[in-house]
């Protein structure tokens, strides 16, 4: 007797695991080089935000507008700028206009860590071997996928 096959059901046909795998694998690269800046890789994205806030002047930013831009929530978030907090690279605090409203800020050792992490995007592209024309596509191609993704309705 023949077995029925599903092939939709293989692992290895699987976006999410190949999206899932890539993601861990970045990460993984990433560690000893944001060892150096003594920073977890959730923080070197919150970093990341509020550096490009600091450029645009639009700092403080608010805890919402952090959570927007990770795609994480603030039971996610709120930890980790306590630990950032303690570490002194960012300041929170209330909003004048509104209480409920917490504004995040980044210290003066904050914005100097920008400089040493500097290095960080050419040395994990050198280390994945990728042409940074072909990241740059890849990139492209994935931000269009969650754009969509975000944008969706059901089937």
């Amino acid at each position: 007797m023949k077995h029925k096959v599903y092939p939709q059901l293989h692992l290895d046909n699987q976006l999410c695991f190949s999206v899932y795998s890539l993601s861990r694998l970045i990460t993984q690269a990433y560690q000893p080089l944001l060892k150096h800046l003594e920073l977890t890789y959730p923080q070197y994205l919150v970093m990341l935000v509020l550096w490009q806030a600091q450029e645009e002047e639009r700092l403080p930013v608010s805890v919402k507008y952090l959570c927007e831009q990770l795609l994480l929530d603030t039971g996610t978030v709120t930890p980790l700028l306590k630990r950032m907090e303690t570490s002194g690279l960012l300041i929170r605090s209330r909003s004048h206009e509104d209480e409920r409203v917490v504004l995040v800020a980044l210290t003066e050792r904050g914005l100097l860590l920008r400089e040493q992490a500097a290095s960080v995007p050419l040395d994990i592209l050198c280390a994945t071997g990728v042409e940074a024309v072909e990241a740059l596509s890849l990139r492209e191609r994935l931000q269009g996928l969650i754009s969509r993704w975000r944008g969706r309705s059901s089937c």
